[in-house]
């Protein structure tokens, strides 16, 4: 039982106590034992065993009891008790949007309803609206939310998916007789959200392979066990969620491997589009070989069987048919970003607005992961719910600033916002002061529910001013969980293209914001792209390779992202963009605080 393991299931028993009706006092001392266990920096075995459980803050005597019985067996009968007594259609509806255990009790309580059909039923019936504190307004938004969910299924998001995916992977690598194993699916063309696990491997002898693949330990169920597939539901802690997902294992000859990876791999379409290719060559292409007369033999790889077909080697993240097979029959399929390629990022906040890390902690995490400069963009005044920061606690963080890239080599620190988008696209600071930043991200916090015509125009005023550098996180989507604002995205990236300004791709996986098809577009209207984190604390620098899939995804290069650039470059375009504006407004940069000495 690790560490997040004891987490999560401390975080489940205050879900499910608020679900039962506790009180918030008793469900708040799970949530919060959950978010110090999560973030306790010693070894927890230890402590359980050393007795010492108690002296960590928060942790008193019922719950010292039940960690150390989560540590010391594994499980815990108190949290298998609590699930067997919640109807699991109480918890689903907790993913609708707005829907809280409050108001579910409520709705249990006075209208029966236990299960998302239930609820779904009853907002049709207008029973919903006639609740105290619901209404109609209420009652189309839990309706708008569930519709919402059923288009995304049981999915789940690549950063939980993949680190599944991968563990299971490795345990089938490392089977006797296995001679290559890959991920493919949507998993290995990095789509940002993941329905199941889809393993290839190659094996003289696939009865052992089967056999040990359903032994697993991260199995919970077994749904199919044949002689070349084998189906499982497998669960796997990433950080405190315990992802659940079904995974299938086809294992097949090492002639027939690569022919198999490249089908399992998808997309269907671009498989079908392979398929032609085949039979206009009087050939057939299936999961298992390309065969007919004359078709080549020893395929050894993918790049074999697309050469077979006059066709080059294509990642798998382009592999969606939106005009790749044009591009490999051309020779001319692009040199995709790599991870290693950014060199700095704008997007990312301090213990100044809503971060959990300083000024000096946050640069010196970002050059530990090899980056040339770190922007600040901390949120401005108007977020108050994030701490956002008025025109003296902006002057005091430049000045720290200016003192900070005076001590430290190696990493440059960025003046930077992420700035308001208001209601009326106004900004939220004056043209002054905003002048005395290095960039601005303009970015929509508020006012979600204006009509597609309002948002658009609002976000296309704030496009046009001449301070803005960057919209960050165009869409304001929240994967699997809320969709975007109302938006006329094309007559945004328009804009955008018409005012020289860039667009963030936000590698914050529950936003992964813009999405890959819009980048593609954006690369297509010649806008500047740049990857951020959207940092809040250190370990979220670590995200921007998130950022990269969506990009590879929109097939970009090297060239076509701004933090490519190295930091002399990125200084000289800040600068230029700054000093186009100032002189054609007449505005003045702000007199900046000295250093503090």
């Amino acid at each position: 039982m690790t560490q997040n393991d004891v987490a999560a299931a401390l975080e489940e028993i205050g879900t499910l106590l608020a679900l039962s009706g506790e009180n918030d006092f008793r469900t708040r001392a799970y949530t919060n034992a959950a978010r110090t266990i999560s973030q306790f920096t010693g070894d927890l075995n230890a402590v359980v065993r050393g007795g010492k459980l108690g002296e960590i803050r928060g942790i008193g005597v019922a719950l010292r009891d039940k960690i150390t019985i989560l540590v010391t067996t594994g499980r815990l009968p108190y949290l298998e008790q609590l699930r067997a007594s919640v109807p699991p259609g109480l918890i689903a509806m907790l993913r609708v949007p707005g829907l809280g255990p409050k108001k579910i009790i409520q709705l249990q309580k006075d209208l029966q309803i236990d299960s998302l059909e239930k609820l779904e039923a009853a907002c049709l019936a207008g029973q919903v609206a006639e609740l105290k504190g619901f209404g109609a307004k209420s009652q189309e938004r839990i309706l708008e939310g569930i519709r919402f969910l059923g288009t995304v299924g049981n999915r789940v998001r690549i950063d939980e998916a993949l680190p599944l995916g991968e563990a299971l992977l490795a345990r089938v690598r490392a089977f006797p007789g296995v001679i290559r194993a890959e991920l493919c699916g949507s998993l290995r063309r990095r789509r940002e959200t993941v329905k199941d696990i889809d393993i290839v491997a190659s094996s003289a002898d696939p009865g052992p392979v089967m056999d040990a693949f359903v032994k697993l330990p991260q199995v919970i169920q077994v749904t199919g066990h044949g002689t070349t597939k084998s189906s499982i539901v497998a669960a796997l802690m990433v950080g405190l969620e315990r992802v659940v997902m079904s995974a299938d294992l086809r294992v097949v000859t090492e002639e027939q491997f690569p022919v198999a990876m490249l089908h399992f791999t998808g997309s269907k379409e671009h498989n079908v589009r392979l398929r032609q290719r085949a039979n206009e060559r009087g050939w057939s292409l299936n999961e298992y070989a390309l065969s007919g007369d004359n078709a080549p033999g020893n395929l050894r790889t993918e790049a074999d069987i697309y050469g077979a077909l006059d066709l080059e080697w294509v990642p798998p993240e382009m592999r969606e048919d939106t005009g790749e097979i044009d591009v490999m029959a051309a020779r001319a399929v692009p040199k995709l970003l790599e991870p290693g390629d950014i060199r700095g990022v704008f997007h990312n906040h301090t213990t100044a607005s809503d971060g959990t890390a300083t000024l000096k902690e946050m640069a010196r995490a970002a050059q530990a992961l090899g980056y040339e400069y770190f922007g600040v963009g901390d949120h401005s005044q108007s977020l108050t719910v994030a701490n956002g920061l008025n025109a003296k606690r902006v002057r005091q963080q430049w000045a720290e600033i200016d003192e900070w890239n005076s001590r430290l080599t190696g990493i440059r620190i960025l003046k930077g916002t992420e700035c308001d988008i208001l209601q009326d696209g106004s900004l939220d600071y004056p043209d002054q002061l905003l002048a005395g930043f290095d960039y601005v991200v303009a970015s929509v916090h508020s006012h979600f529910t204006l009509s597609e015509e309002e948002q658009t125009t609002r976000i296309c005023k704030a496009l046009a001013h001449p301070a803005v550098t960057m919209l960050g996180h165009a869409t304001g989507r929240l994967l699997l969980r809320r969709e975007g604002y109302k938006l006329n995205l094309e007559r945004v990236l328009q804009t955008a293209a018409e005012h020289g300004k860039m667009i963030e791709i936000n590698a914050q996986p529950s936003r992964l914001d813009l999405d890959w098809l819009h980048v593609k577009r954006a690369k297509e209207l010649g806008i500047p792209l740049v990857i951020n984190p959207d940092a809040h604390s250190p370990e979220d620098l670590a995200l921007v390779p998130f950022g990269v899939m969506v990009a590879r995804r929109g097939w970009l290069t090297q060239a076509d992202l701004f933090n490519t650039r190295s930091l002399t470059e990125v200084l000289a375009e800040l600068e230029k963009r700054k000093a186009a504006w100032m002189a054609q407004s007449g505005i003045e940069t702000e007199a900046q605080t000295p250093p503090v000495s």
